[in-house]
């Protein structure tokens, strides 16, 4: 553990569900403002990097360490009736490109994942906005960032029987803030994380002979790029919405149980491209027997963030591998409640997004 990084504990309560506490408020980590590279020779973790960013900073040049380095890019894209999604991932001994589209209306999820030996064809970028490729047959991702907007196509024959295709542009607003953040667990292993949210998309998804259109300015786009040396077994919580409070677009991720005993979080409240971080930890209250029943979301030592998330569905993924298995249970709903940025409470209601809980061997 990185000198000046307070201890938690960590508590169940009934149901299964997870609080974590601090013994202490956590360690303020720093805001940096120029660029850095993650590691230093030997692959080791650069201090210098430790800390938060405004916009991605990092570059993350990882070395050695297989087969413990595990890279990626997810993306989802939501209008109010459905959400799409991509992800393009190298865990060293495995790549792994998937989609899904999830139709609201029908309560119906079709989702494709192709693995490749030793991550074939997947070449993850050490920034974010690089380009994120896969190909394999007649399966393609393509996903260009020219700095302003990120173009992302996506071909996935046979998918439901019926094959998909993606065309959709991410616009990066002039001057929109992200959440870029490291968490450190030792000098050895962690994280660069950029977490990316209201950020608006158009375009269309086409499933066989229907066309789910995205209105720009109804649908909302949400990046997280990872980056990092990770344990074998590992345990998170996530969180990301993205909905409309007043005359301000406000995007919303919270984080739990990875950053725990880091000093870190990635949590933080972007209200119309401005960036709020938040330093102290969020605590999730779920039942892990019934993840479908209301959770409750808060920041454990002050009142800045008091949320209800309401699921109405449920995307469940088990993966058992001879060298990998991992669980997610990602929670599509609603949230209301109140949150805070610089001082100013921020009433949400009926915002649209999803909560997780995803345990891992890898």
């Amino acid at each position: 553990m990185i000198s000046g990084i307070r201890s938690h504990r960590r508590i169940r309560f009934a149901g299964g569900g997870v609080v974590c506490h601090n013994s202490h408020m956590p360690f303020a980590s720093p805001e940096i403002t120029e660029p850095v590279d993650l590691c230093l020779d030997g692959g080791v973790l650069n201090p210098a990097a430790v800390g938060w960013s405004r916009h991605p900073l990092h570059r993350c040049n990882l070395s050695g360490r297989w087969p413990r380095k595990k890279r990626w890019d997810y993306w989802c894209v939501m209008s109010p009736v459905f959400a799409f999604s991509v992800t393009v991932a190298s865990i060293d001994y495995l790549g792994i490109a998937g989609v899904y589209l999830l139709d609201f209306h029908e309560n119906r999820c079709d989702e494709a994942v192709r693995a490749t030996p030793a991550s074939r064809g997947i070449h993850p970028g050490e920034r974010v906005g690089e380009p994120v490729r896969f190909a394999e047959g007649a399966t393609r991702i393509e996903i260009e960032d020219s700095g302003t907007e990120v173009r992302m196509n996506v071909h996935w024959p046979g998918l439901a029987r019926q094959g998909l295709t993606a065309d959709i542009i991410v616009r990066h607003p002039h001057g929109h803030e992200t959440l870029n953040v490291v968490v450190p667990w030792d000098m050895r292993r962690f994280q660069f994380t950029s977490k990316q949210m209201a950020l608006p998309a158009a375009g269309s998804i086409r499933l066989g002979a229907h066309t789910y259109d995205l209105p720009e300015s109804e649908s909302f786009a949400v990046l997280d790029f990872g980056r990092g040396i990770w344990p074998w077994r590992t345990r998170w919580n996530w969180a990301s919405c993205t909905t409309r409070s007043g005359d301000g677009v406000i995007g919303l991720n919270f984080g739990g149980q990875w950053t725990d005993r880091t000093g870190a979080t990635e949590n933080g409240i972007c209200r119309n491209g401005r960036l709020s971080k938040i330093q102290e930890s969020v605590c999730f209250q779920y039942d892990s027997a019934d993840f479908m029943k209301p959770w409750r979301i808060r920041s454990e030592d002050s009142e800045d963030v008091d949320l209800s998330f309401v699921p109405f569905y449920e995307r469940k993924l088990k993966t058992h591998l001879i060298v990998a298995a991992s669980s997610v249970h990602q929670m599509f709903g609603r949230f209301n409640g109140r949150v805070r940025a610089e001082g100013e409470e921020i009433i949400i209601v009926d915002g649209l997004g999803w909560a997780e809980e995803h345990v891992a061997r890898w």
